[in-house]
């Protein structure tokens, strides 16, 4: 089926890694909603790990000039690890009923800071280490926990490439321990490997496009975006689950 579509799947990706540029937590939460319409959601967990490696390492290398070493270690430690249990136990768990667990949190989440537009999380090591824990644990069972790290993230009120520059650091060392598990779980289907150099393309021209816009957005309008991002994230997540 995916051969057969390849050209929407492609520009639907490139539409995903521009939003998850813009939103800055990375185009996963767009992605595999997109793959989940070709793909067994285990491949989908498996191709998307490939494309998001090759999506932050490009995020990286367009937003070096921004990077927060305490929140990476802080946020990324914590992220690694549970997203190696996350991968472990994605075998065992149904993903359907995890992803109307998320939806319905990001719903929530992003609509108590829309409507309460002065509370805000506290940037504490704390919040920092618990969103590391609930971003990476999605990310492993469902593919995507960029939604919740953004939340974090926006706690400490990083400009807009300090913001995505961090977010993609600890979104590599996640994404490259949880290619690990997918492999070991069988999720890298090797009929499926043609995808890469083309997603790695996607990756670029989606972090180019994305950079453009970002230019244009001031930092007040940078947060309400990525709010609405997640809210429609998380309506997206229950109506196509």
């Amino acid at each position: 089926m995916l051969s057969r579509y390849l050209p929407i799947f492609i520009v639907l990706s490139i539409i995903a890694e521009i939003l998850g540029t813009v939103g800055g937590f990375g185009s996963s939460v767009f992605f595999v909603p997109v793959a989940n319409f070709f793909l067994d959601f285990q491949s989908v967990l498996g191709i998307t790990a490939l494309f998001h490696l090759a999506s932050n390492t490009t995020k990286i290398a367009f937003f070096k000039k921004g990077l927060d070493k305490k929140i990476i270690l802080q946020l990324g430690i914590p992220a690694i690890i549970f997203v190696m249990i996350g991968a472990f136990l994605s075998k065992y768990i149904n993903p359907r009923f995890l992803t109307y667990i998320l939806g319905a949190f990001l719903i929530l989440l992003s609509l108590t800071f829309l409507i309460f537009k002065n509370l805000v999380i506290k940037p504490t090591k704390k919040n920092a280490i618990l969103g590391g824990v609930l971003s990476g644990f999605s990310a492993g069972v469902l593919g995507t926990g960029g939604a919740i790290r953004g939340i974090t993230l926006a706690a400490f009120k990083m400009n807009k490439e300090k913001f995505i520059a961090t977010s993609a650091v600890i979104d590599l060392g996640v994404d490259f321990s949880r290619t690990i598990v997918y492999f070991f779980n069988g999720y890298m289907r090797k009929d499926l490997l043609y995808l890469v150099p083309i997603l790695i393309l996607v990756s670029i021209i989606g972090t180019w496009i994305g950079k453009k816009i970002l230019i244009k957005i001031s930092q007040e309008n940078f947060r309400y975006i990525v709010l609405i991002l997640i809210l429609g994230i998380g309506i997206t997540s229950i109506l196509f689950n």
